[in-house]
C-alpha cells in the first residue's frame, strides 16, 4: 500500500527512485530545515517521506482493526436481536402458562377451596366415580406437567435474557474499539498529512512520484496464456479492473470508494463470493500459494501482519486500494514484502 520504493518488479529502478528522492533531498536540505513544526530540524524530503510511509502503514493497520470491530459489532447485533426474539417468544409461553395455572386455581378457589379429590368423593353420584377420578388424575396430571414446563421455560428465559445481556456488552465493546481505532486512523492520516503539506512542492511532487510505481489505469492486465485461479476468480478481476480510478476511503467498501480489504470484498461480491472484512481474515479465504504460481483474481497480503492486501492481475501487477488521496490503481506485485498468496 504504501512502502512502494522496494518494488522487485520492472518500472521504476532503484536507481531512479535514489535519483529522484536525492534531488529531492538536496531541494529539501537549502528550504526545509528546521522550519515545520511536524518535522524533525535533520528532516529531509526522503526521512519526511519514510515517516509518512510508516504513518499510512500505522493507519492502515489501525482501519484494518476498525473494520473488525464493526464486523463484530454487526456479528452480535444479529446476536442480540435474535436473543430477544427468543425472549419475546419464551415469555409469551411462560405468560401463557402462567394464565392456565392461574385459572385452574381461580376454579378451585371457586369451589370452595377444597381439595378437588375430597369433592369428588363427597360426590352424590358415586355410580360415576371411579370415571371422575380418572378425569381428576389426568387433570392433575396435566397440571403439575404444565408447572414444570412453566419452570423450564422461566429457566430458558432467563439464560436468553443472560445470552442477550451478554451480546450487549459486547456490542458495546466493539462499539468503544471501534471508536478507538477510528481515532487513531483519524490521528496518523492527520500527522502525515501535516508532514506532507510542510514539504515544498517539489518535494511533494518527488515523493508522489517515487510512490506512483505502478503503470496506471488501463494497463497491467494479464498476459495470454496465463488464465485467472477459476471463473469466479476471472469474474472478480473484471470488478478489480472497474474501481481502478475510485478513490481511497478509510472504511469503505465501494462502490464510491474503497479501504484495501473493503475493494477486494467488493470485487468479489460481484462474482458471488462472500469475503471476510478485514485482510487478516482474507488471506485464509481461500488456499494458499507460492508468490511464483499466482494467478490473476489471487489475493496477496502484505506485511508480516497483514494488514495491506491487493489482487494480483497478471504480468507483475495488482490492484489496489493504496491509501489516501491514492485511488485504486495497478502497482508492482513486489511494492511490499508479500505475506502470502490466496487462491480463493
Amino acid at each position: 500500500m504504501v512502502s512502494h520504493r522496494r518494488s522487485t518488479q520492472p518500472g521504476v529502478s532503484r536507481s531512479a527512485r535514489a535519483t529522484v528522492l536525492s534531488a529531492a533531498a538536496a531541494t529539501a536540505a537549502a528550504t526545509l530545515g528546521a522550519a515545520t513544526a511536524n518535522a524533525e530540524p535533520q528532516d529531509t524530503s526522503q526521512s519526511a517521506g519514510a515517516r509518512v510511509d510508516r504513518l499510512y502503514a500505522e493507519a492502515e493497520h489501525a482501519t484494518e482493526q476498525y473494520n473488525e470491530a464493526g464486523e463484530n459489532a454487526g456479528r452480535l447485533r444479529g446476536e442480540v436481536s435474535r436473543a430477544q426474539d427468543r425472549a419475546a417468544r419464551g415469555q409469551e409461553r411462560v405468560n401463557r402458562m402462567r394464565t392456565e395455572l392461574g385459572s385452574a386455581a381461580r376454579a378451585q378457589y371457586r369451589a370452595g377451596g377444597i381439595d378437588p379429590s375430597l369433592a369428588l368423593l363427597l360426590s352424590s353420584d358415586p355410580d360415576d366415580y371411579l370415571d371422575r377420578a380418572a378425569v381428576l388424575d389426568r387433570v392433575n396430571d396435566s397440571r403439575a406437567g404444565t408447572l414444570a414446563e412453566l419452570r423450564k421455560a422461566q429457566r430458558a428465559l432467563a439464560q436468553t435474557r443472560a445470552e442477550a445481556a451478554g451480546s450487549l456488552a459486547g456490542l458495546e465493546r466493539s462499539r468503544a474499539a471501534a471508536g478507538r481505532h477510528k481515532r487513531t486512523v483519524v490521528r496518523k492520516l492527520a500527522e502525515a498529512r501535516r508532514l506532507l503539506e510542510a514539504l515544498p512542492g517539489a518535494d511533494r511532487a518527488a515523493f508522489e512520484r517515487a510512490s506512483r510505481t505502478g503503470r496506471g489505469a488501463g494497463t497491467g492486465t494479464a498476459p495470454a496464456g496465463l488464465p485467472a485461479g477459476s471463473a469466479r476468480a476471472a469474474a472478480a478481476v473484471m470488478a478489480v479492473q472497474r474501481a481502478l480510478g475510485r478513490p481511497y476511503v478509510w472504511g469503505a467498501s465501494g462502490p464510491s470508494g474503497f479501504d484495501c480489504s473493503g475493494l477486494m470484498r467488493w470485487a468479489y461480491a460481484q462474482a458471488g463470493v462472500s469475503l471476510p472484512r478485514t485482510s487478516q481474515a482474507q488471506r485464509y479465504a481461500g488456499r494458499m500459494v507460492p508468490l511464483a504460481e499466482a494467478r490473476p483474481g489471487d489475493l496477496v497480503t502484505y506485511r508480516a501482519d497483514a494488514s495491506h492486501i491487493g489482487m494480483y492481475v497478471g504480468n507483475g501487477q495488482v490492484i489496489h486500494a493504496p491509501y489516501p488521496g491514492a485511488p485504486v490503481r495497478y502497482d508492482p506485485v513486489g511494492m511490499m514484502p508479500v505475506s502470502s498468496v490466496t487462491r480463493v
